[in-house]
């Protein structure tokens, strides 16, 4: 842009900062993540890509930030959810249930964490210097620790399996989010061919079924 102007004061970095971020988001709501584009942000942020490097080492660093942003969200939303919806009272097993039930349903309207959680370790954890690696590996542990304080404090016969529950259900979230949403071609093949429609999957149906077995079977092996 040739009437870029730098940013001269600190404020005025970070509200540009914000902008990147704020862009990228909005770009988010609107297209899958592997559509994001450096140039697309770039003009829709109103400045030259080498000047959104500026703020930002890559387009995976500016989206790993996006991603602790809705991750720490989630963290903050899901205690209510969780606190209204499983009976402490009721059987472990029963808990085990409602609790990946809970989980699992309050992803559904968060597609964008479900699409950056999907894309993290393949995608979004590449083309990053260790120093933005490392940082956002400390909030994700921050993340992860949060959810398995609340697991714990629902199913306390987990006890020391919830960090590694939790974060076995961080990566099935992602897995299933992926599997739950075929290619264009795949959709084809579905229509054309209803005996592989086995395989097409409703994601909440989906991934209840598997947050569940992964809660229920770690009780079970936190018992032996």
């Amino acid at each position: 842009m040739t009437n870029f102007q730098r940013a001269r004061s600190e404020e005025q970095r970070e509200t540009r900062r914000q902008a990147i971020l704020d862009t990228t988001a909005a770009m988010l709501e609107e297209m899958p993540v592997g559509e994001i584009s450096l140039n697309e942000l770039s003009r829709r942020v109103g400045l030259a890509k080498s000047n959104v490097l500026r703020y930002f080492e890559s387009r995976e660093a500016i989206l790993l930030e996006l991603l602790d942003r809705a991750w720490q969200q989630w963290v903050a939303d899901l205690p209510a959810l969780v606190h209204a919806d499983v009976d402490q009272d009721a059987p472990v097993s029963r808990r085990a249930e409602r609790f990946a039930a809970v989980v699992a349903d309050s992803l559904a309207p968060r597609r964008v964490l479900c699409d950056l959680l999907s894309a993290q370790a393949g995608v979004l954890e590449h083309n990053v210097s260790p120093q933005a690696a490392a940082r956002y590996k400390r909030a994700a542990v921050a993340n992860v620790a949060g959810i398995a304080a609340l697991t714990h404090q629902h199913l306390p016969e987990l006890g020391d399996r919830a960090p590694q529950l939790t974060a076995a259900m961080i990566m099935a979230i992602g897995a299933v989010w992926t599997h739950a949403r075929p290619s264009p071609a795949m959709l084809a093949a579905y229509e054309a061919d209803p005996s592989l429609t086995a395989f097409k999957l409703d994601f909440v149906t989906a991934l209840r079924e598997m947050l569940a077995t992964l809660v229920v079977g770690t009780v079970v092996r936190a018992s032996t």
